[in-house]
């Protein structure tokens, strides 16, 4: 029987999350009535990750790397590697909730010209957590800085089945002849803004985005929650001015900076009163964002850890 959809799951150094996240997988696949595989792509664990990926019993095959690579490059290996017509991008830190499947493929097989549909993303607590957006753009960082962006930005609402600009790759279908199409997801953007890419590309030619509310699924958020927080507020302006470049001028990339300063600012003065934040990363996001060249983020600490010189 042909595969129809192929689970792809990228691990980095997170053992217990990954179990969970097969330990879903595998009661998804128990309910639906397709042939589905599993993949694996290790990111260079030493935590036991592999043994346990091996050893899980709905694991097809693990992709074990010895060098950290990003998440744009190996979610493109997985795709590639992947048998399915559609192949389910997750998290080690995202946890599938009973029908998200079934709902995610039920939405791409009606809408012929969707090459994703994203889930909706829960918190821990059960609380919706936003996980679609509209591109980025100089109205979306005015919205942002007028602390609009939840009315006008935010796109993960309602409880129909919706087109999106983009949604959250830790949970994501993708139609694999899409991604074939538009030349996977870029390996520039090491981590962060690398689903935004994508469906702009996807969108670029002809194809769109949906929000699915009718999938859900647990996402712990190890990634923005972990260690070395200095280098993902790096990553994350560099990967955010490297999208506006790409996909617009140089003079609407430095806006977008200008406007996105701002907004840090203005929320590195209100967590000076307000408890439970933190002035000084707000005021490193502010310079992280008016200067993205400089510093090192997490592409940065990867070399280090393929060195030897740091453990992630």
């Amino acid at each position: 029987m042909d595969v129809e959809v192929t689970y792809c799951v990228v691990n980095t150094q997170q053992r217990e999350l990954l179990e969970r996240c097969l330990d879903a997988i595998a009661r998804e696949r128990a309910a639906v009535p397709f042939a589905t595989e599993v993949l694996v792509l290790d990111n260079a664990s030493t935590d036991g990750s592999v043994g346990a990926a091996r050893n899980h019993p709905t694991v097809d095959d693990v992709i074990a790397l010895k060098q950290r690579r990003g998440k744009g490059e190996n979610d493109t290996a997985l795709l590639q590697a992947a048998r399915g017509r559609y192949a389910l991008l997750l998290n080690e830190d995202s946890e599938l909730l009973p029908g998200a499947t079934a709902a995610l493929h039920a939405a791409l097989e009606a809408n012929p010209r969707a090459g994703a549909a994203g889930s909706t993303l829960l918190r821990p607590d059960g609380t919706p957590s936003p996980s679609a957006w509209r591109f980025p753009s100089v109205l979306t960082a005015a919205a942002g800085a007028l602390f609009l962006h939840k009315l006008t930005t935010v796109q993960s609402r309602g409880g129909q089945t919706r087109a999106v600009d983009w949604a959250q790759s830790a949970a994501l279908l993708v139609r694999r002849i899409a991604a074939r199409e538009i030349g996977w997801f870029d390996p520039l953007f090491f981590v962060y803004s690398d689903e935004v890419d994508f469906a702009k590309r996807l969108s670029d030619n002809g194809w769109h985005t949906l929000y699915v509310p009718g999938a859900q699924a647990i996402h712990h958020e190890q990634l923005s929650t972990g260690s070395v927080p200095e280098r993902r507020i790096v990553e994350l302006s560099r990967n955010r001015d490297r999208y506006m470049r790409k996909h617009h001028t140089r003079a609407t990339a430095a806006l977008v900076r200008w406007l996105t300063a701002w907004t840090y600012f203005l929320r590195s003065l209100a967590a000076i009163v307000l408890p439970g934040h933190n002035p000084a990363r707000y005021r490193a996001h502010v310079h992280a964002t008016l200067h993205p060249d400089e510093g090192d983020g997490l592409r940065e600490a990867a070399l280090d850890y393929n060195r030897g010189g740091m453990r992630l």
